[in-house]
């Protein structure tokens, strides 16, 4: 599903109009990028965390050249899933089905 299409579901579910969800979507996404790139995690109850994580300073490997580079310690956005959440899509049937038939 696409930005747009939640976009869509979201107006026709409660009857906003399309320009006013995508202006509240797109600054929700806002919020997110900035709060984030400030350091700050977002939580929302009862669906997720919006965190930054910490990778460690480490040696990896150019194959092409067989070389050694050293990556820096840096952090990445993350989600993770509220407990509600994931036993929603568990206990889901249609995810169920798609498994079945693929």
């Amino acid at each position: 599903m696409t930005k747009a299409e939640v976009i869509t579901k979201i107006s026709e579910k409660t009857g906003i109009q399309k320009d006013d969800v995508t202006q509240a979507v797109e600054a929700f996404f806002k919020v997110v990028k900035d709060s984030m790139a400030d350091g700050d995690n977002i939580y929302v109850r009862g669906f997720g965390s919006f965190i930054n994580k910490k990778r460690a300073k480490k040696i990896a490997r150019n194959i092409s050249k067989n070389t050694a580079i050293v990556i820096e310690e840096h952090f990445i956005p993350a989600f993770k899933p509220s407990k509600v959440f994931v036993e929603k899509i568990k206990n889901s049937k249609k995810i169920k089905q798609v498994a079945a038939q693929g």
